[in-house]
């Protein structure tokens, strides 16, 4: 019998796997110079640029049901508007 456990391209928006995380980041919105890092790093494309009415610029956006809290979004913002904090469910 052959049972196949890799997961099909895109298939990760049908899981939600946030629950599992310890850590959770959160952008100062306002720190945020809208480069847009944040988006093309996050292994799981869980963020995304969006209109927010306060600002002029696209603003980055998590989806919180996929992040992981893995910091890789905190890690490589080029002005630290992302912190990773502990996610107090």
């Amino acid at each position: 019998m052959k049972i196949d456990i890799t997961a099909k391209p895109g298939s990760t928006k049908k899981n939600k796997t946030g629950g599992w995380r310890t850590f959770k980041p959160k952008t100062d919105l306002d720190k945020c110079i809208s480069c847009g890092t944040c988006v093309k790093v996050c292994p799981e494309g869980c963020i995304e640029m969006r209109k927010i009415k306060k600002y002029k610029l696209l603003k980055p956006v998590t989806d919180y049901d996929y992040c992981k809290g893995c910091g890789v979004c905190a890690t490589e913002c080029p002005v630290s508007a992302i912190t990773m904090n502990l996610d107090k469910k």
